[in-house]
């Protein structure tokens, strides 16, 4: 079982729940070790005295603050003495609508539990309100030393909470950034065909259909490197458009899009028409039957991931899979393990 890491009372009004948070993701992110060249011995980072070169005990660190001439050192008792309500406490101080926050401000997420079973209808009951109104509340809280801005919010059928960055952390991007382009105008018919385009590549939202593909090229070509094999190198870069050329790239994207489409049988997801609310906990619910599937066909993805594209597009051709000469490797690979290749794999 996960560990929570902060337990209070999480209050609206004149309603407290104790509640316990835990950490709603991590990362599975590729890591290497550092090593000495022609060696197998690990360099690490040690916690060293920058002036005397020697390794400092854990018990020995405090912390201090630069004042320029000189630090002062805060014991970590002081810091828990000048707020201690706020070291376990996070108080709703409004709602506010969740189309309203914009998205930079959203930094980590974390899952918030009742602390016991009697505490289950008041959770139920925020959790409700705040489905139905399409609200989140915002709130502080005080954790390792730091405060920070938080947005609870309903997330299928728990309750999540966001961290959020402060206004003076998000930066302006007209003063970060000196190309952005000032009022440039846009044909009419140019935008026209901009918004068929989107809306040609229109579809629902489900996370389970994207992976980490640079990490799996990664692990191929250290197991290449290990077994003494080579890698196939990737496709190179798109070249950049050329602004006379627009015109012309967009109607060619309307069309390769429709074409795509036709042959995947899908329909285009129009303006306006979002997901439903519920699409999350749809989703959790579906993905205990999903994993079993996945798990069947994990030897087959396993085995196409080690053919080369021309391999690839061999075995497309046997399948009779539409559209796979203008596929890349990563393209032929989904229509070999998706939908379209079943379909053609039935129909032989």
């Amino acid at each position: 079982m996960a560990r929570a890491v902060w337990s209070g009372a999480l209050s609206f009004g004149l309603v407290a729940l104790p509640v316990q948070l835990f950490t709603a993701t991590e990362s599975h992110t590729i890591r290497f070790n550092q090593l000495q060249r022609g060696t197998s011995d690990r360099v690490r980072n040690k916690r060293v005295n920058e002036r005397t070169g020697e390794e400092v005990p854990m018990e020995e660190i405090v912390k201090g603050f630069d004042m320029g001439d000189e630090y002062v050192v805060v014991e970590p008792d002081e810091l828990d003495e000048i707020a201690p309500g706020q070291s376990k406490s996070m108080e709703i101080t409004g709602f506010v609508d969740l189309d309203q926050v914009e998205p930079v401000f959203f930094d980590k997420t974390y899952y918030l539990a009742p602390k016991g079973k009697e505490y289950a209808k008041v959770y139920a009951l925020l959790h409700s309100a705040l489905a139905q109104a399409n609200k989140v509340g915002i709130a502080t809280v005080v954790m390792r030393n730091r405060e920070y801005l938080v947005a609870v919010k309903a997330e299928g059928d728990v309750l999540a909470m966001h961290t959020m960055h402060w206004a003076d952390e998000v930066r302006d991007p007209h003063r970060e950034i000196g190309s952005l382009p000032e009022e440039t105008q846009v044909a009419d018919k140019e935008l026209q065909t901009a918004v068929q385009l989107v809306e040609a590549l229109s579809i629902d939202w489900n996370p389970e259909e994207y992976h980490d593909t640079y990490q799996e090229k990664v692990l191929q070509l250290v197991e290449a490197k290990r077994t003494g094999q080579t890698v196939e190198k990737g496709e190179p870069p798109p070249r950049s458009t050329n602004v006379i050329d627009l015109m012309d790239a967009l109607r060619a994207s309307v069309e390769q899009a429709e074409t795509t489409r036709k042959e995947s049988g899908k329909k285009p997801q129009r303006a306006g028409s979002t997901s439903p609310p519920t699409r999350l906990k749809a989703t959790a619910e579906s993905r205990a039957g999903r994993t079993a599937g996945k798990a069947a066909k994990s030897s087959k993805a396993l085995e196409l991931e080690g053919l080369s594209k021309a391999e690839l597009y061999q075995r497309a051709s046997d399948a009779e899979i539409p559209g796979r000469s203008s596929m890349t490797r990563e393209e032929l690979l989904k229509a070999l393990t998706g939908k379209r290749g079943r379909r053609a794999a039935r129909a032989s």
